[in-house]
């Protein structure tokens, strides 16, 4: 799985003579390294060096892919924190002769101020705070909708800086110091408009989280590793929904739970991120081979392997020697949408993979925010939803490759959709509550199966040449589906349900008809690139 495209340009390190200083064609060098008359210096592009002398996944990818993955927790809680921000509280009358709060009233639209009050008090969530039921529900729903897209426009600038001049770890650092800053400002908002804007920005440094960290933590795994390495990624964002149900147990006020889930980025900062690497493909790109050898030489060190002297490190598409030419070192063309375009074939697939990617990103976090409609224990449904996330992460990481992408892809989604449905029939009174939790606790294990794979299985659809303008595509599917996702919410009662049974439905449907790609190179259609490829 290719994740960063690199620039032109060779990085030569390594070569016998230890005082020798090298310099970056990619810096625009005209310094030509001097070798010894005869020898012959190997090049090799990361990937083949990581497979040939350093290891794909030994113990210094194994605490660096650790380390850096815990941003996703962090991810977790900024993401995830307006479900016990935002909740709805329970309340209860105070005054019932004359102000028509009795028993049979079930909701507070229409009583006499001074009737009824909120248990926990009026600064348990931001609901309460500014009154955001009856007719300003809506409200609830358009704040999260707006740290969605705050995360949408996040993504794309972090993405980008990344690739520039502060890397891959500084863009990481950025992200960390810009949640502390905007999630500890949340906690001051005066009014519902300004904690609607500090969301949004939340929501903007937020975007860049996983990015990076995925960014970061895969590129120094090996080609074969890389696809389990960055699904499990999920998992560490898992751990932080879990971890964030015992921070607002302790925490129940939402200012200060702002407060405390911000507090892990600070110490995520200055603990943890001391501790990391640069990704040695960043340095190579800005001509820095130096630097991206030294961390090749401490990668294959630790993994009790030994890189010899007189090995070229190269970038993928400077590697010209023909038995370097694979699937690890080479490089991939780009297209655009007009390319998609020239077969019927390829068009199909991407509506289906963009529609799958829509209806997955809704039931995925619709559910997982409808929790406040339960009528149950939040704490524990958070907990109970996160504990199932992970196994669904776990086993859809092992049987992957073991019955195709295709079956999965329908019966993670189907599945999902059964209990989704099952959970609209159910009732809020009872026993039904438990039997509606457990429904939404499978429902969101087959989802996040679907949500897991589909990273993959979307790349393997299509040839190399519209691939990114493939992904770019479904993930901003995805994207706005997660938009979507707080305004269905909202509708509350029998209808998120509904909706997200529906979704289910119809992106399993949707799946039946795509290609399996397990074993076929670039999802069994390349058969048909010469009637499209690019001229």
């Amino acid at each position: 799985m290719k994740l960063i495209k690199g620039a032109k340009g060779v990085a030569v390190v390594g070569f016998p003579n230890p005082g020798f200083t090298l310099h970056s064609p990619l810096l625009h060098s005209n310094k030509v390294p001097e070798w010894e008359p005869g020898f012959e210096p190997e090049k090799l592009c990361i990937d083949d060096m990581l497979d040939v002398y350093c290891g794909e996944f030994g113990s210094w990818q194994l605490r660096h892919f650790v380390l850096t993955s815990l941003a996703w927790a962090l991810e977790a809680l900024h993401t995830m924190v307006m479900i016990f921000a935002d909740r709805e509280p329970d309340w209860r009358c105070v005054k019932r002769l004359g102000s028509g709060c009795g028993e049979n009233v079930t909701s507070v639209c229409g009583l006499e101020p001074g009737s009824w009050e909120w248990e926990g008090g009026s600064e348990s969530s931001t609901v309460t705070q500014w009154g955001l039921v009856c007719g300003q529900k809506y409200k609830v729903g358009l704040v999260q909708a707006l740290f969605f897209a705050g995360c949408t426009i996040g993504a794309g600038v972090f993405g980008r800086l990344s690739d520039s001049d502060i890397g891959r770890k500084g863009a990481l650092k950025a992200v960390c110091i810009l949640n502390a800053i905007f999630g500890c400002l949340t906690s001051l908002a005066p009014d519902y408009f300004t904690y609607l804007l500090l969301r949004f920005l939340t929501g903007f440094s937020t975007g860049g989280v996983g990015l990076c960290s995925f960014v970061l933590a895969t590129e120094p795994v090996g080609p074969t590793k890389r696809g389990a390495a960055g699904m499990f990624t999920f998992c560490f964002f898992s751990t932080g929904i879990a971890l964030l149900a015992g921070i607002a147990y302790v925490f129940p006020t939402w200012r200060d739970l702002y407060v405390a889930s911000s507090v892990p980025s600070i110490l995520y900062l200055l603990l943890v991120i001391p501790f990391i690497s640069e990704s040695p493909r960043w340095y190579l790109v800005r001509g820095e081979m130096n630097e991206a050898m030294i961390i090749m030489h401490a990668i294959a060190k630790s993994n009790g392997n030994n890189l010899p002297e007189g090995v070229i490190l190269a970038l993928d598409d400077e590697v010209i020697d023909a038995s370097n030419e694979n699937q690890s070192c080479s490089q991939e063309e780009t297209g655009s949408m007009g390319d998609v375009s020239r077969s019927p074939a390829i068009r199909i697939q991407l509506f289906l993979s963009v529609a799958i990617n829509f209806t997955c990103s809704v039931v995925y976090y619709g559910i997982s925010l409808n929790v406040v409609n339960l009528e149950t224990n939040l704490h524990l449904s958070v907990l109970l939803n996160a504990v199932a996330e992970m196994l669904a992460f776990t086993i859809t990481t092992v049987l992957l490759d073991r019955f195709g992408r295709k079956p999965l892809a329908i019966g993670t989604q189907w599945f999902s959709a059964i209990f989704c449905l099952m959970g609209c029939l159910a009732g809020n009174v009872g026993i039904w509550k438990v039997i509606k939790l457990c429904c939404g606790a499978l429902g969101i294990f087959g989802m996040a199966g679907t949500y897991n794979m589909l990273f993959i299985y979307t790349a393997e659809l299509f040839p190399a040449v519209v691939r990114n303008t493939a992904l770019g595509s479904a993930t901003q599917a995805a994207q706005m589906g997660a938009i979507l996702a707080p305004l269905v919410v909202v509708l509350g009662r029998l209808l998120p349900f509904l909706v997200f049974g529906l979704c289910g439905l119809v992106g399993g449907l949707f799946a039946f008809y795509l290609p399996e790609t397990l074993n076929k190179p670039t999802g069994g259609i390349e058969e048909e690139r010469a009637d499209w490829r690019i001229t």
